[in-house]
């Protein structure tokens, strides 16, 4: 049997394994909340592997070690900043998050948590959220297309555009039936399936290579500025601006709908604590493989001799030419599970803005639930569509794609959410001020100074506009206050009630 064969058969089987979990979640969706929600009963163990592995997507077995081949653990630093911001929005957003939507008219979209928080009775705050999530979820979209056809290019010298619709139809297939379930559990397999994988590749490329020193040796003959957090140089501006950064990153994490929306799914407020324990696992393995395979891939490739073309495929090749080709094709399974796992949640997000808060807003009376489920599924395929035309012509890398579409949530929902969890005083037109400016100011600031990641400048000019807009716009007293304030003291008191809180304020909470 030749290698291509067994190849071949492990992929077959991870491709079958997913459609038919996708099946499986399929039976057990009842209604729309089920569909986009899951009924908020996910364990929190579900919870936690399927927000690392859809917050991960191609870019940690493709986009880091990528760049860390390229530009050395400089690039490592990103890393850092992921799992610092991963913690905080464990700690801080998950048990106040999923207490606060249930009290707040059981919001179960970003968007309508806004809308129901902050009582917009104009509705431009939902609308404009929805807007947001569909423009810069299909480009993030389009990054996980443009991972599996390159995935394809390189590992079976396939065609870009076969390989990449593969991905897409068996994705789409698995979350246009299974929902928000099909979503998450697919999640889970697949964020183990990665984080093997971030532990075989480099560990049997270690070997092969002769040890640890051996990496070390080739390392710093080839690019000895490879092996410094530094880049090699002395404490520059230049190296501090690329560090500051990558830290970042990190900042991103409080606005992803894709990842918060799984704290909204779970059982209680007081799971958070397990979930986070056991998330916070998986992602410092997962991250800590993911730059060790692409310092390692350096030694690895000079010591057999073989040109890179692309830096992104590190892993792809060092697994075809280390591993049996069964297990060689299971890690090319993972590295399909990086990508499909994030692509399958943004859909189920973008659906969720295009029928719950877009097309349920413009309606009088709104749909029953089975028309509801029918138009998610619907909305789920119309994305996908759009998405994958965007990425028959990709014009920038995997990791510089998901770089932007992570700035633009980050900037434009990270501050709200922190602001509105925390801060009484939020108002909607504050709001509107802070999602429109950090939005448009990931634009503005990329096209202005692109050597300085536009997330944080983004975030920080958003938070400013919605403080200063919401103090000038506050108006205490009002019934509409009243019931903001009341809300407000419900959630701290659910926050007790599960052993999350230390009072009704909501402003202390324990670790």
């Amino acid at each position: 049997m030749s290698d291509q064969v067994f190849i071949y058969i492990a992929l077959g089987l991870y491709f079958a394994a997913m459609l038919l979990i996708g099946y499986v979640a399929f039976r057990r969706t009842t209604d729309h909340e089920d569909y986009m929600l899951g009924g908020r009963n996910l364990p929190p163990w579900v919870a936690a592997l399927s927000a690392g592995a859809s917050d991960m997507s191609g870019w940690l077995v493709m986009g880091l070690p990528g760049a860390i081949y390229l530009s050395g653990l400089i690039e490592a630093w990103i890393a850092v900043g992921l799992t610092i911001g991963a913690y905080l929005n464990w700690l801080l957003v998950a048990p106040r998050l999923r207490a606060y939507t249930q009290v707040s008219r059981n919001s179960i979209t970003v968007p309508s948590f806004f809308e129901n928080r902050l009582r917009d009775s104009s509705r431009l705050l939902r609308i404009l959220a929805g807007v947001v999530i569909l423009v810069f979820f299909t480009l993030y979209i389009s990054s996980g297309m443009v991972a599996g056809g390159v995935f394809f290019e390189s590992s079976f010298n396939s065609d870009y555009l076969l390989g990449m619709a593969l991905v897409a139809g068996v994705t789409l297939l698995y979350t246009l039936f299974g929902g928000f379930l099909g979503a998450s559990f697919t999640d889970v397999v697949q964020g183990l399936m990665m984080v093997v994988a971030l532990i075989v590749v480099p560990v049997s490329a270690v070997v092969a290579v002769g040890g640890f020193g051996e990496v070390g040796a080739y390392v710093q003959e080839l690019a000895p500025d490879h092996m410094s957090l530094l880049g090699g140089t002395a404490l520059t501006g230049g190296t501090v601006l690329a560090i500051i950064s990558s830290l970042a990153w990190g900042l991103g994490y409080f606005g992803q709908p894709h990842i918060i929306v799984r704290f909204m799914a779970l059982r209680s407020p007081r799971e958070a604590k397990s979930a986070r324990r056991i998330g916070m696992t998986w992602m410092i393995v997962s991250l800590v493989g993911a730059v060790f395979s692409g310092f390692v891939g350096i030694a690895y490739m000079a010591s057999q001799g073989i040109d890179l073309a692309n830096p992104e495929t590190v892993v792809l090749v060092m697994s075809q030419t280390l591993l049996h080709p069964f297990v060689a094709g299971l890690v090319l399974a993972a590295v399909l599970a990086a990508i499909m796992s994030t692509i399958s949640s943004q859909l189920i997000v973008c659906s969720s803005a295009l029928v719950e808060d877009l097309y349920k807003v413009m309606r009088k009376t709104p749909p029953d639930g089975k028309r509801m489920v029918l138009l998610g599924r619907i909305a789920v395929l119309a994305v996908a569509i759009v998405a994958a035309i965007l990425a028959l012509v990709p014009d920038d890398t995997i990791l510089g794609l998901v770089s932007f579409a992570w700035a633009g949530f980050g900037a434009a929902f990270g501050p709200l959410i922190l602001l509105s969890l925390f801060w009484r005083k939020l108002t909607n037109w504050g709001a509107l001020a802070g999602m429109f400016v950090g939005a448009a100011g990931v634009f503005i600031w990329d096209a202005v100074w692109p050597e300085m990641y536009e997330l944080l400048p983004a975030f920080i000019c958003a938070t400013i506009a919605a403080v200063v807009v919401s103090v000038l716009t506050h108006r205490e007293g009002s019934e509409r206050q009243q019931e903001i304030l009341q809300e407000f003291s419900d959630t701290g008191a659910l926050l007790v009630v599960n052993g999350v809180g230390r009072g009704a304020r909501g402003d202390r909470m324990t670790p």
